[in-house]
C-alpha cells in the first residue's frame, strides 16, 4: 500500500479534489472504489510569486503561505494515476507550485 501526500496552492484544492473523484483510478462517476480523503489546511514557507498570497505569522514569526495538504492511502497500482490527476489539476505554471509525496505504508487497518 501507499500513502499520497500533496502540498497544493490554495486556489487549486477544489480543482484537485474534483479530479481525484473524477479519475478512473478513484472509481469516477460510475466506479465503485473510493478513497478516504483527508484535507488540511496548511501554513507553509513555500515561496509564491503572488506576494497578497503571503502574510506574516505571529506563532512562527514569519512570511508565510497558506495551502492544502491532502493524504490519502490507495493500493500500489493505483498510486502514479492518483498522482498524475493531482498534477494535472494543480498545476499552475510556476516553478514551485507544491509538491506530491508517495510513501510506502507497512500496513493500514480500517476502522469498522
Amino acid at each position: 500500500m501507499k500513502e499520497v501526500k500533496a502540498y497544493v496552492p490554495h486556489e487549486r484544492v477544489a480543482d484537485v479534489v474534483a479530479a481525484l473523484r473524477d479519475s478512473l483510478v478513484w472509481g469516477g462517476s460510475k466506479g465503485d472504489r473510493r478513497h478516504n480523503l483527508a484535507v488540511y489546511v496548511v501554513k507553509g514557507f513555500a515561496l509564491s510569486p503572488q506576494t497578497e498570497d503571503h502574510h506574516f505569522s505571529m506563532a512562527l514569526g514569519d512570511e508565510v503561505v497558506n495551502e492544502y495538504k491532502l493524504e490519502l492511502i490507495c493500493e500500489d497500482a493505483e498510486a502514479d494515476g492518483l498522482v498524475a490527476a493531482i498534477v494535472a489539476a494543480a498545476r499552475t505554471g510556476q516553478a514551485l507550485a507544491g509538491w506530491i509525496t508517495v510513501s510506502e505504508l507497512v500496513s493500514a487497518v480500517p476502522i469498522k
